[in-house]
């Protein structure tokens, strides 16, 4: 493109090829008069990606690197390379855009100018709300009242369900501890502030740490759901490497505890917590073994 585009769309892909098609699709179908530009970082497919970026999308700029360099390495790659002065949105392959949902993003962030990072509502592939797309900080008692299932027998209770923020409206804006990186718009001056992605996260939580240092350097966090995306989950990496993405999920949730959680605990209790967390990963590691589609932390639904 001859313009700056007021959209860089940094997509990390890995032998997604069919989400990704479809991904592209979505978005030049729904783009409507939006300047932007897509990069995509290939994180050494083996299946048709590059054959089918090269045939059918000539004009996406693509980044191959040799091996799965994860999520936050290859997004930061991405926004290196990205050229809008505006708006960054990290997209996972697996998504599709529907129409006006980029656009109404960028509205209400150049109406909030407090707004460092907003989120659109997220739908799992059967059209079912996907909870995960608002969340809080995942501090102790939110977790384990998530997976104890508290918080789905008291969905509307703030005390129990401030992981999932299920207390909240879905259909209705709201400020946020945190949303999903599936698909997140990042005013430019915000990263300029704070970095990239923490790249000591392989992938998982690099979305809510993110967010939390967004928010630590006094930016806001929206989710936004007049924006609306179905997002596949697991579909660009994750399940192709499903052992190796479950260690990585609870090994970064351990990095993103102890950079901005632990300090807030007692040394005894952050030890125990890490037992547990160290014995949940060999519960999920030994569950897998007998889960016909295997995947890492918390079903998306």
């Amino acid at each position: 493109m001859s313009q700056i585009p007021e959209l860089s769309i940094c997509i990390v892909t890995l032998n997604a090829e069919p989400y990704l098609r479809n991904c592209l699709e979505s978005i030049k179908r729904h783009s409507g008069n939006l300047k932007y530009e897509i990069i995509v970082v290939d994180n050494g497919s083996t299946d048709n990606t590059i054959e089918m970026l090269g045939e059918n999308y000539p004009d996406v700029i693509l980044l191959r690197n040799k091996e799965n360099l994860g999520f936050a390495k290859p997004n930061n790659q991405a926004i290196e390379r990205s050229s809008s002065d505006r708006y960054i949105l990290l997209l996972n392959p697996d998504t599709i855009v529907y129409e006006a949902s980029l656009q109404n993003l960028i509205e209400f962030a150049e109406k909030h100018s407090e707004a460092g990072i907003v989120g659109p509502k997220v739908l799992n592939g059967d059209g079912t709300f996907q909870k995960h797309c608002k969340r809080g900080e995942g501090r102790p008692w939110e977790i384990f009242a998530y997976f104890l299932g508290l918080a789905k027998v008291f969905p509307h209770v703030k005390f129990f369900s401030g992981y999932l923020q299920s207390y909240l409206d879905e259909d209705l804006v709201h400020e946020v501890p945190a949303i999903s990186g599936c698909c997140m718009l990042i005013r430019r001056q915000t990263l300029a502030a704070i970095g990239g992605l923490d790249e000591d996260l392989f992938a998982y939580q690099e979305d809510t740490e993110y967010c939390v240092r967004a928010r630590k350097a006094g930016w806001k966090v929206f989710y936004m759901p007049q924006a609306l995306i179905t997002h596949f989950g697991g579909k660009g990496g994750s399940r192709v490497q499903p052992y190796k993405a479950i260690y990585k999920w609870h090994h970064s949730y351990y990095i993103y505890y102890k950079k901005h959680l632990a300090q807030d605990y007692f040394f005894l209790f952050n030890w125990g917590f890490y037992l547990v967390m160290l014995l949940k990963l060999c519960l999920t590691l030994f569950v897998n073994l007998f889960r016909k589609e295997k995947h890492a932390g918390p079903n998306r639904k």
